[in-house]
């Protein structure tokens, strides 16, 4: 029996295409292959606007990705390229390798009518695009015991940029790891996916501890005394 308790009554549901519950699945003898294109659709339905793709960056910085397709015997990053690389050949996937304004790039999306779009719109424009160059992002951190920030994170609100990792990552060091879930559960609650939100509570709990209040109401009221005890000001009027 493994550890997943089923979906919750608020899951969020990604569209796959039809020939991979089908056809395509009918040719996929590789289970790597298969959870690899899995997690491709999801990390590319988080994306927004024209033209949507994902990085070599993005992937190999995934860390549902590295524990998908971590295997004892092959360092992850090549079972990766491997991935990608079988996927393109069964025609489940369009890969663009080009010069964008910082150097190389691999770019990846689904071989669909917008994917087909996409590809078309970057090969002309792909040398003025700013796109951080290859292989410079490390994979995200996590602690496969438990779920954690990065997991609260994805399964909350979307995508983890490299950027956004490296944010995450900064709060996982400042708060405690009980702050951290029930801040993304108030921020589900309120119906408030957003890092911006979640952050703010975790501040407002750190600033006036996390007994004053609660996360999307007004903080209870203090008295002058304790405002000047905790940030040495007179309390500003009510």
């Amino acid at each position: 029996m493994g550890s997943f308790q089923g979906f919750p009554d608020d899951t969020r549901y990604t569209p796959v295409p039809d020939p991979l519950l089908g056809p395509l699945l009918e040719e996929i003898d590789d289970l790597l292959l298969l959870k690899g294109l899995l997690r491709i659709l999801w990390l590319h339905h988080q994306k927004k606007g024209f033209p949507r793709f994902l990085t070599w960056g993005e992937l190999v910085a995934d860390r549902t990705m590295v524990r998908a397709l971590s295997a004892p015997d092959s360092p992850f990053e090549a079972t990766l390229r491997s991935t990608l690389d079988k996927a393109v050949g069964l025609g489940a996937l369009i890969h663009l390798r080009g010069e964008a304004a910082r150097g190389q790039v691999d770019l990846y999306m689904p071989n669909t009518r917008e994917g087909r779009r996409a590809a078309q719109h970057l090969e002309a424009h792909l040398s003025d695009m700013d796109l951080p160059s290859q292989g410079k992002t490390p994979p995200t951190p996590y602690d496969s015991s438990k779920p954690n920030i990065f997991s609260l994170y994805e399964e909350n609100i979307g995508i983890i940029t490299p950027m956004m990792a490296e944010e995450l990552k900064e709060a996982e060091e400042s708060y405690p790891e009980g702050w951290i879930e029930e801040a993304f559960r108030e921020a589900v609650v309120s119906n408030k996916r957003s890092w911006r939100y979640v952050d703010a509570i975790l501040k407002r709990w750190k600033s006036e501890g996390r007994e004053h209040g609660e996360p999307g109401r007004p903080s209870k009221k203090i008295d002058a005394k304790e405002w000047i005890r905790r940030y040495g000001l007179p309390q500003p009027p009510r």
